[in-house]
């Protein structure tokens, strides 16, 4: 049994000019865990998730990866350390190729750095068949311009799964979609967590992540006001928190 979170932040803090996004918030990630990460908008959710993924740096505070600390100064820190984030708008490039969207920045090569075209076709198919079972897609050639908002999300999550993500960030990933569309979505997040992939469901809306999450924390003006598990709070006591602060 490991002693520590998977990840750990400790007292984070965060100015943006006169205005405080994060005060002191302490929050943890465990193994094989999903987190709901809720509140209203500018309750310092996003500026959250954006320090752990590496967009921005704590002005204090300390992070912690399976008991080490660790320095995240950018999206390349934050890939190492096998945290992958998937934002509202799926930080896809509709012009190009499903294919190209998996292995995007990092291409298989053949010597001389060619592309390996078939090999990370090959790849990309099984990723869509089998990793993810990704509906409606019907070939990795498709450009992501094409697909609906559930596909792409689903493409993103794809290939964070490719690459063994161990922690995967969730931006609002379920706000643009249709309902059929976000069960979908929620589903993948499931599919993950057999899998060993934790994930943080960050979202203002309540009802689409309690029936998945573990574990539901809410931020509120910067700061932690509750950090439950599922089983031992409801929907309309969140509800509740929520409302009176």
């Amino acid at each position: 049994m490991n002693k520590h979170p998977l990840i750990e932040m400790k007292g984070i803090y965060k100015k943006f000019g006169a205005i405080e996004a994060l005060k002191g918030v302490d929050f943890i990630i465990n193994y094989n865990e999903i987190v709901g990460l809720i509140g209203d908008n500018g309750a310092g959710k996003s500026t959250l998730i954006n320090i752990l993924s590496g967009v921005y740096q704590p002005d204090k505070g300390k992070i912690y990866k399976e008991g080490k600390e660790v320095i995240i100064s950018s999206h390349t820190d934050a890939i190492k350390l096998g945290i992958e984030t998937i934002y509202q708008n799926t930080a896809l490039v509709d012009q190009m190729s499903v294919m190209r969207n998996i292995f995007l920045g990092r291409e298989m090569t053949l010597p001389f750095g060619f592309l390996n075209k078939r090999d990370m076709k090959q790849k990309a198919l099984q990723i869509l068949t089998e990793s993810i079972a990704i509906s409606g897609i019907k070939s990795p050639d498709q450009l992501v311009e094409y697909l609906s908002g559930g596909q792409k999300q689903a493409v993103a999550i794809a290939r964070a799964v490719h690459f063994k993500s161990q922690i995967l960030l969730l931006d609002e990933p379920t706000t643009a979609l249709s309902v059929k569309e976000s069960r979908k979505v929620l589903e993948y997040i499931k599919h993950l967590k057999e899998n060993g992939v934790s994930s943080v469901f960050v979202t203002h809306n309540m009802e689409h992540v309690y029936g998945i999450a573990d574990r539901l924390v809410i931020l509120s003006r910067g700061e932690k006001i509750k950090d439950v598990r599922k089983e031992d709070t409801s929907l309309e006591e969140l509800s509740e928190i929520m409302i009176s602060h």
